[in-house]
């Protein structure tokens, strides 16, 4: 588990350093060592999960509770994330076959589907 924690800390990371307006969801301290809960605002989150997948990349949409609904999760509602940054919550989940690599693969893709998304989102500012 400390390997897993150490690549999804790269990745979220990575993440933050490289597309603005992210905030990640849940305490910094005390969640799962696998999971990392970050919404991406301005943009919903079926839409960056659709370019991840056309990259080979798996992640889900809210949280475990509500997989697979088009609502913001009642918990990432509950844990006070603003609506907008509810709809742009995405969910990684590592597990111990997860590797550097993968976590650098995601990195090189992401801030582009993350800008690429944005530039055509009504709510993004201009």
């Amino acid at each position: 588990m400390t390997r897993v924690a150490a690549l999804r800390d790269r990745l979220q990371q990575g993440i933050l350093a490289t597309c603005p307006d992210v905030r990640i969801n849940g305490d910094p301290a005390n969640r799962l060592p696998n999971t990392l809960n970050i919404s991406f605002l301005y943009i919903e989150g079926e839409s960056i999960l659709y370019h991840l997948s056309d990259c080979g990349i798996a992640a889900s949409s809210g949280s475990a509770c509500t997989s697979g609904s088009l609502e913001p999760s009642h918990v990432i509602r509950a844990m006070g994330v603003p609506f907008m940054a509810a709809h742009g919550s995405i969910r990684f989940s590592l597990s111990r076959y997860n590797t550097e690599a993968d976590i650098d693969y995601v990195l090189a893709r992401i801030p582009e589907i993350i800008r690429k998304l944005r530039a055509i989102s009504p709510f993004a500012p201009v």
